[in-house]
């Protein structure tokens, strides 16, 4: 199965392991905190630029959330486009959006078969509304094609429904740029392509101490020290006790998803977009894999826990949204935590002299982590002040134990209102239906009313008189006229 495969490149020279631990002392221009897809692609592209560069990965590479995600790429933020402008005003949000963009464009040049093969990637992805909300799709698609330059298509609630065969979903906004990579393939072929540009990579070597003063800096690390001109804080909630005040900038959520046993013509039958989905409200985000598989990531916690335990809930949540598929059975299950930020933005920049970050890329996806590690080296190596854009979204106190507790039960709140807006909407859909079905009844019974031929005037009883009961006739207008046809018509 390609989607779970963690084999980087089919190149030989890429398949000799990453040196277990940094054991001797070292002495480079960059040293790259974290080996997920910010710090490598940092590494990469400093590397490229002529810059000697260590990258310390106190695991392994990508082996917490950065090799354990869907592999969605897509402009944009976490931080819905209209807050954004409200917070940075239309001209900052366009040129934020030019760089979530270009981060697209940068991971699409990447996960080429030529550099990472078997990549599988995949066109399109798709976001559904769980509710009826036609006027605010026109007004987001203005928004993101013509600001935005962003190409984008509407989908009216019978093309989502006929692409995608449930009645949980209305109306959608088609990325025809969107794209979908093998989320564990691209990591390992990321660190494989900076390997090969020169970049030094360690596992198991987790940063001890940090001493961030001086035009020097230096990290000590279990088995060996190392000195620095800059440091770039690529690490994510597992940053460890020297960056703690980073850490805790960011509000850990765990996501868990899980890959499907081959479904055969029943998923053929009940899904026929093979890009990826998500819906408006951020519950439930899946893909076709394989052909025949669905990659279906929904259950959030903000505490560890793990990722088998949630089988069960994912097989349910598949059977509420697409009840003709059955229980299906679960082959893998995997998860791993992210970093939200407060705000809802990436935190990209420098702290002071020589001391980077690259971090809070929870519900951000891929494009970000590209974009952060292209824009961080050219910042160091060629003095791009873009960056600076981000300075709005300072680092901010993510609450600590009192704000996990609340993100979960905004989390559970969250979920229960949209399940109770969506069935709602479900239930007017189905009044609506029935109103019209009454509508067409009444008019096509006032249809076949108009159409009866007129009946003729009552005969005189025999002998030339009327009968004892008959009332003398009342004036008639001429058939057809206007009021007659409203009293066929009925209130």
């Amino acid at each position: 199965m390609s989607e779970t495969s963690t084999s980087a490149t089919d190149d030989p020279d890429d398949a000799v392991p990453f040196p277990s631990r940094l054991s001797v002392d070292l002495d480079v221009d960059i040293c790259v905190i974290g080996a997920g897809l910010a710090g490598l692609t940092v590494a990469r592209e400093a590397a490229r630029l002529g810059a000697s560069v260590a990258v310390l990965e106190g695991r392994q590479v990508g082996w917490n959330a950065s090799g354990n995600q869907l592999g969605t790429v897509m402009p944009g933020f976490n931080l819905p486009v209209s807050d954004l402008i409200e917070r940075v005003g239309l001209q900052e949000a366009r040129e934020l959006w030019a760089l979530s963009k270009e981060g697209a464009d940068y991971v699409r040049a990447t996960a080429s078969e030529e550099l990472i093969p078997g990549i599988a990637l995949s066109e399109g992805a798709l976001q559904v509304s769980t509710v009826d909300v036609g006027e605010t799709l026109i007004s987001r698609l203005q928004t993101l094609g013509e600001d935005f330059e962003t190409e984008v298509e509407g989908w009216q609630i019978d093309r989502v429904r006929s692409t995608i065969r449930t009645n949980r979903y209305f109306h959608g906004i088609y990325y025809r740029e969107a794209f979908q990579v093998d989320g564990r393939k691209y990591v390992h072929g990321l660190a494989a392509l900076a390997r090969r540009a020169g970049a030094r990579i360690f596992e198991d070597t987790p940063a001890v101490s940090i001493d961030f003063s001086g035009i020097r800096k230096r990290i000590v690390t279990p088995s060996a020290r190392l000195r620095a001109s800059h440091i770039v804080l690529a690490g994510n909630v597992h940053l460890g006790a020297p960056l703690k005040r980073l850490s805790d900038t960011l509000l850990p959520v765990w996501r868990y998803a899980a890959v499907t046993e081959p479904l055969g013509e029943r998923l053929a039958e009940a899904l026929g977009f093979h890009g990826s989905v998500a819906d408006s409200d951020g519950i439930d985000h899946f893909r076709v894999i394989g052909g025949d598989r669905l990659m279906w990531a929904s259950h959030e916690t903000t505490w560890n826990a793990k990722p088998q335990r949630f089988a069960p809930v994912i097989q349910r949540r598949i059977r509420t949204i697409f009840p003709q598929l059955g229980k299906v059975g679960i082959d893998d299950v995997f998860g791993g935590a992210v970093g939200v930020t407060v705000h809802g933005m990436p935190q990209i920049g420098e702290l002071r002299k020589g001391l980077w970050v690259a971090s809070g890329f929870g519900r951000q996806g891929m494009n970000t982590s590209a974009m952060a590690g292209v824009l961080i080296a050219r910042s160091i190596l060629r003095g791009d002040e873009r960056w600076r854009l981000f300075s709005p979204f300072e680092l901010v106190w993510a609450g600590g134990p009192t704000g996990r507790a609340a993100a979960h039960l905004i989390s559970l709140w969250g979920r229960g209102a949209s399940a109770t807006a969506n069935a709602l909407a479900r239930y007017r859909e189905r009044l609506r239906a029935k109103q019209r079905i009454r509508d067409a009844r009444l008019t096509e019974a006032n249809r076949q009313a108009g159409t009866l031929p007129r009946p003729s005037r009552r005969q005189p009883a025999p002998g030339g008189q009327r009968a004892a009961h008959s009332q003398p006739p009342t004036p008639q207008e001429p058939y057809g006229s206007s009021s007659q046809k409203s009293e066929q018509i009925g209130d």
